[in-house]
């Protein structure tokens, strides 16, 4: 059973809507917008605990965006949106940058900017830049769940929800108003009964790096 607005479903709109990514402050490459299924990757924020520049911070010899991206490529997107703003990351190979210049109000600003990019995706897949313990298969698990119906799925690790998260399109709809300054999915994803819990335990670990020593401790 596929899903609405899943692959291969002809004349599918843009879930956007009317928003101007314009008004929104956010600044979109060409084409980034064009169907399928889109990896967000969230970048934007100033990594104060790390010391700053944590999104180019090395994991085992890779930048932890550049990691991030191709967790997302190799577990079934189609294409890679990063959302950036307070570091300037330079080139990320297979991933578009989406600037989200309010990226000081929170990570709900960062969100909505990176849906907005997303234009016309059949769903999104929503992941931090500083987990690098999340597996391909994750994202994998994630995209099966959504091609069998579910509208919203997330990836459990023993039991407790965390990222990546998908977003169907007519969710990610609903969600997009409600994302403003440091509000993110998580009353959302608290208000749905309908959102899909996949056991990820055994693809990675959703550990946070939120400093350089915790970094450290992961690379190890």
């Amino acid at each position: 059973m596929r899903p609405e607005g899943a692959r291969g479903r002809d004349g599918a709109g843009s879930w956007a809507g009317g928003l101007s990514v314009g008004g929104a402050g956010v600044g979109r490459a060409s084409g980034a917008g064009t169907g399928g299924i889109a990896g967000i990757v969230l970048a934007a924020g100033e990594a104060t605990r790390f010391g700053g520049g944590k999104a180019v911070a090395r994991f085992r010899g890779e930048r932890l965006v550049d990691r991030a991206v191709g967790t997302l490529v190799a577990g079934g997107c189609d294409r890679v949106l990063v959302v950036v703003g307070a570091l300037d990351v330079g080139a990320v190979r297979h991933a578009i940058l989406v600037l989200n210049p309010e990226w000081r109000s929170g990570m709900g600003s960062s969100l909505r900017a990176g849906l907005l990019a997303a234009g016309s995706a059949e769903a999104v897949v929503v992941t931090l830049v500083d987990q690098p313990l999340i597996g391909a298969e994750a994202v994998r698990r994630l995209i099966d769940a959504w091609l069998d119906g579910a509208p919203i799925a997330v990836a459990g690790y023993d039991g407790r929800r965390a990222h990546p998260v998908l977003f169907g399109r007519a969710a990610a709809a609903e969600l997009l108003p409600t994302l403003t300054g440091d509000t993110g999915a998580r009353a959302f994803l608290e208000a749905r009964p309908d959102s899909v819990l996949v056991d990820c335990t055994d693809t990675g670990r959703p550990d946070d790096v939120d400093t350089v020593e915790a970094l450290r401790r992961l690379s190890s």
